[in-house]
């Protein structure tokens, strides 16, 4: 039977399998991500939600609406944490932890023949690709269907071109707690309010832009729907996100070849696994290489103030 319904539509992808075969062979770490998905889906299920299908090293579900979805996405991430990251069990064994993307969007959809598809299937699968580890991301119309303390603990990363899509989806990241959280309290520590943004200026052979504002966040990629596109065969396709927060500019790496940062006058090498680094000064970002090399794709970073602000497209003045 096919029936158009509207409802949330959750992907979520575990990364890091590929090291556990390698490291673990091929019989246990099949049994530790098969295990893995199951949790998943019977996390799915304890919030009333249904899985659709399964995909290798993670799944899609479907929930009738945004909150289960959410507290959803909270246990996914909660009952990793508790599998292979800090303060996990013993038991558990991992040579190391596995990590967890979420990304959700709502609308109609079309339910056939055990399968579902529709737009918001799209941007949710697509949505998953700019993600980065350990993070959960949610389009504006799954955030309007929370409540005011759930909508409380994600802050907007704007809007953002996803692959496929000719109009931008506005973007928003979880990333407060929901046992005791702070909406002020993240990642990086208590912060204040946000001051206005300051501007990065990106520099790659002869593609020389400065980014601020409403033009964040930056995703840097192969892709021609990337907002900075790098065109060499070693950088993915979506592979890092520049985005501004706490007065600072976060670089989150969300590539399977990784990122990494030198800082001008420190020759120390910064490598993110999807992880995420604050930028400042200036420096170089390598995509996918070391940036030691001339020949590889590198873009010199300068964060710059306001003042010394030119825009791009314009000549400076005499």
């Amino acid at each position: 039977m096919t029936q158009l319904v509207e409802r949330t539509i959750l992907f979520a992808d575990l990364r890091g399998s590929t090291a556990l075969y390698e490291s673990m062979g091929n019989a246990e770490a099949t049994a530790v991500v098969t295990q893995s998905v199951s949790l998943l889906a019977r996390i799915v299920a304890n919030h009333g939600g249904q899985v659709v299908k399964t995909l290798g090293d993670g799944l899609m579900a479907m929930f009738e609406a945004p909150p289960a979805a959410v507290l959803a996405a909270d246990d996914m991430h909660e009952s990793m944490e508790r599998i292979g990251g800090p303060g996990a069990r013993p038991a558990a064994n991992l040579p190391q932890p596995l990590k967890l993307q979420v990304a959700l969007a709502r609308g109609e959809v079309v339910e056939m023949a055990g399968d579902v598809f529709g737009d918001a299937v799209n941007v949710a699968a697509r949505l998953l690709d700019h993600a980065g580890d350990n993070e959960t991301l949610l389009t504006a119309n799954v955030l309007a269907g929370l409540d005011e303390e759930q909508r409380a603990r994600f802050r907007s990363l704007d809007r953002m071109q996803l692959r496929g899509r000719v109009e931008p989806v506005h973007v928003h990241l979880l990333e407060a707690r929901r046992h005791g959280f702070d909406p002020a309290a993240t990642a990086f520590g208590d912060i204040a309010p946000a001051a206005e943004p300051e501007g990065i200026r990106l520099v790659w052979l002869d593609v020389n832009r400065v980014y601020s504002g409403a033009s964040l966040p930056i995703v840097l990629g192969r892709s021609p729907q990337a907002t900075y596109c790098i065109d060499d065969t070693r950088v993915s396709r979506l592979h890092a996100r520049v985005d501004w927060h706490g007065g600072t500019f976060q670089l989150t790496d969300l590539s399977y070849n990784g990122t990494y940062v030198r800082f001008d006058h420190d020759p120390e090498v910064i490598s993110l696994r999807r992880g995420t680094c604050t930028l400042h000064g200036s420096g170089l970002i390598g995509l996918g290489t070391p940036p030691v090399d001339e020949q590889s794709p590198c873009v010199r970073f300068e964060v710059i103030k306001f003042a010394d602000t030119q825009p791009h497209d314009l000549p400076r003045r005499a």
